[in-house]
């Protein structure tokens, strides 16, 4: 039998519209649309305005970015601010540091290139009206882990050694207003990732051995008047993430296991004056990342089992008092990141999936007084690491690309609109294609119930309800389901390819099938691929098909055929593809009398070509068009005069193209759009209205957060 590859189910079919309109030009920019978690979609179809996707995804949510201002009441998202986006890694953006400007707005800090479309390297303000400052620029050339405001001063720290127009390491005062480093210079000669500012003096956590002209382990007070450190030397033997202070005393969060002069393991009260350990000794037996108070108690979040001789799992109350913990005990079942506390509630933020026995995804409002989240979810894809909060508003900031995540396994449904729809089959398992006509959407995958019904590996569905037709192939696999990767129709038939070894209604197909689309019997035709079938497209009269098979259709053929759509035989075109042991032949697309073909080839119908071509339906000749993009191709679709492409290319066309790129169906040119995602979609698919849906793996497209699914209009 053969079996499924590590990038099989990234590689999935797609089928243009016969006879597509004319090409739209597209904006490089996403429309506003929803997004995918992890590990993103891998099928896509287009029907009326609607956008159907599939994959291995469980959530989709709305685009946000890695930065969201939130009701902290109602948990609704704030739609108007303005999103961060941009990476120089091109691993995806993060917000690492959020504080309240005390007018509404927001300062932001990081690891990102743009904020609200504009150029912000790392650092950004966000005005109360919900626009980006333009006048504040500092550009650290760092990631900025941690901010104070104070005043008319906007304390920043990280990792950074220029910033506001001078070279600072790692930490600096800028200009509230114009974002111009003052002359306030420390230089640590590590990473700071914690500040707090207490009347004239700046508290500095982090990493360094020298900071404010003198040795000082990990963590300094520092004088707000010139930057020099003070007497205050606690002398922390391992990193210090987090500071708070109350009244005479300096709480200090870590991965220590000594400081001021005493044992003390993860967080320590630190005498503000002498820099001595006080006897508060909660005893925690792993490191803190946020310290947050509130009258009597301090809240420590972390990565931590105990307190004491009291269990706690990464989130405590302990009582400032005595070092015990309280009986809360809200058990988040991963690290905590982030505090933020408001009267009875305290909002925290980290990698966690749970809170107590209740699904939070990352970020939850916990109730002070009995431990258990609240109705409050703002869910997200990904950790949040930074919380701040300004009146009503909680700013969330993290790795995620969406909050409000809503529960969708492995299909889900975008309206025209850009929001998701109510449309759910809710697959058991996952989906690996898709295909829609008509008042249908066909799937296929490793699932066995579907849209309500038990469906074995293919189904239909109303496009409407989600509810599973009558359409059964009655799939029985053998000894397990494997892939069926490839969907294309034609008339009243379905063709199906894969990697299988399956019995249909009692009649064994490999790798290749055909099915009535209304009832899903299959029918005679049986090509018997010796290889896998990756990408169909279909006309009334021959079916292609594109793979990594040496024999089909009762011919030897390598990769790419033609085949009767009555008998399964193959036809005498033979294109001939060729680049050794390597060719695979991943998507193909069919438009008029051109089929574009897509893999990993060096030679095609003739000629020399490479990745990409266009192939004549009728001699099986590569035509002129060679757009030669430089790396594998694995999706292709078509609209009027446009061919787009998506691989692992950086050019094509004769242009610098990242993974995605529209051409000149006539020239093989590369037009202007370029959205840039960071790894290539692994479908596309276009519509009658001109627009393009991309689907796969990526997490970042055009600068913006954007994983799994986009779609482009004119």
């Amino acid at each position: 039998m053969v079996r499924r590859s590590s990038w099989c189910a990234c590689v999935v079919a797609l089928v243009s519209a016969w006879g597509a309109s004319s090409a739209v030009a597209l904006d490089s920019a996403p429309d506003p649309t929803w997004v995918t978690d992890d590990p993103g979609a891998s099928a896509v179809a287009q029907l009326g305005g609607t956008t159907y996707i599939g994959g291995r995804f469980t959530h989709v949510g709305p685009r946000t970015g890695p930065g969201a201002a939130i009701d902290a009441a109602s948990a609704q998202f704030d739609a108007a601010m303005p999103q961060v986006s941009g990476a120089a890694s091109g691993s995806g953006s993060a917000v690492e540091a959020v504080a309240p400007d005390g007018a509404g707005g927001w300062y932001v800090g990081g690891t990102f290139t743009h904020v609200g479309g504009l150029p912000r390297a790392n650092l950004a303000h966000i005005l109360p009206n919900r626009t980006v400052d333009p006048r504040f620029a500092p550009d650290p050339d760092g990631e900025v882990l941690a901010l104070a405001v104070s005043g008319s001063t906007v304390y920043a720290a990280g990792a950074f050694t220029s910033i506001g127009g001078q070279p600072r390491d790692h930490v600096a005062a800028l200009s509230a207003t114009g974002g111009q480093a003052t002359g306030w210079k420390p230089d640590a000669d590590g990473s700071v990732e914690a500040l707090l500012v207490s009347g004239s003096t700046v508290y500095a956590g982090g990493s360094f051995s020298r900071i404010g002209g003198q040795p000082r382990g990990k963590v300094a007070a520092l004088r707000a008047s010139n930057g020099q450190a003070t007497a205050w030397n606690p002398d922390a033997d391992a990193e210090v993430r987090a500071l708070a202070i109350s009244g005479s005393t300096v709480y200090a969060g870590g991965d220590f296991t000594r400081i001021g002069g005493q044992s003390r393991r993860g967080i320590a009260a630190i005498d503000a004056a002498t820099g001595s350990a006080t006897a508060w000794d909660p005893g925690l037996d792993n490191g803190v990342f946020a310290i947050a108070l509130s009258g009597a108690t301090v809240y420590a979040g972390g990565e931590f089992g105990m307190v004491g001789p009291q269990p706690r799992t990464n989130l405590a109350a302990i009582d400032a008092r005595t070092g015990l913990a309280t009986a809360w005990a809200p058990n988040p079942d991963h690290a905590v990141r982030t505090l933020a506390v408001s009267g009875s509630k305290i909002y925290a933020g980290g990698y966690f999936e749970h809170v107590g026995v209740l699904a939070r995804d990352h970020l939850a409002a916990i109730d002070t007084t009995t431990g258990l989240a609240s109705s409050w979810t703002a869910d997200t894809d990904a950790a949040v690491l930074a919380t701040a909060l300004s009146g009503s508003t909680l700013y969330a900031g993290g790795w995620f690309a969406s909050i409000g995540m809503q529960p969708r396994h492995g299909l889900a449904a975008i309206g025209p609109d850009g929001r998701l729809t109510g449309w759910d089959p809710a697959p058991d398992g996952f989906v690996d294609a898709l295909v829609a006509s008509g008042s249908t959407v066909y799937a296929a995958g490793p699932f066995t119930q579907i849209g309500g019904q038990a469906r074995t590996e293919l189904a239909a569905l109303d496009a409407a309800t989600g509810q599973a037709t009558a359409f059964n192939a009655n799939a029985t696999c053998k000894p397990s389901c494997e892939t069926v990767g490839a969907l294309a129709l034609s008339g009243s038939t379905l063709y199906v390819g894969g990697a299988f070894d399956s019995s249909f209604g009692g009649e064994e197909r490999v790798n290749a099938a055909a099915f009535d689309a209304s009832t899903g019997a299959v029918t005679p035709w049986n090509p018997s691929p010796d290889g896998w079938v990756l990408t169909f497209a279909a006309s009334p009269s021959t079916v292609y098909a594109g793979g990594t098979f040496t024999s089909i259709g009762g011919r030897p053929r390598t990769d790419l055929a033609a085949l009767d759509a009555a008998t399964g035989a193959a036809t005498a075109w033979n294109p001939g593809v060729d680049s050794g042991s390597l060719t695979t032949l991943r998507s193909i697309a069919l438009s008029g009398s051109t089929l574009y073909a897509g893999g990993v080839f060096t030679t095609i119908g003739g000629q020399p070509r490479r990745n990409l071509a266009a192939i004549d339906t009728a001699s099986g000749q590569a035509t002129a068009w060679n757009p030669s993009p430089n790396e594998q191709l694995f999706a292709l679709a078509t609209s009027g005069s446009t061919v787009y492409a998506g691989g692992w290319f950086t050019t094509i066309g004769g242009q610098s193209r990242q993974h995605l790129a529209a051409l000149d169906a006539s020239t093989g040119a590369a037009l202007a759009f370029d959205p840039r995602p960071n790894t290539p979609p692994s479908a596309l698919a276009t519509s009658a209205g001109g627009t393009l849906a991309a689907v796969g793996g990526f997490s970042t497209m055009d600068l913006a957060p954007q994983q799994g699914v986009a779609r482009f209009s004119g």
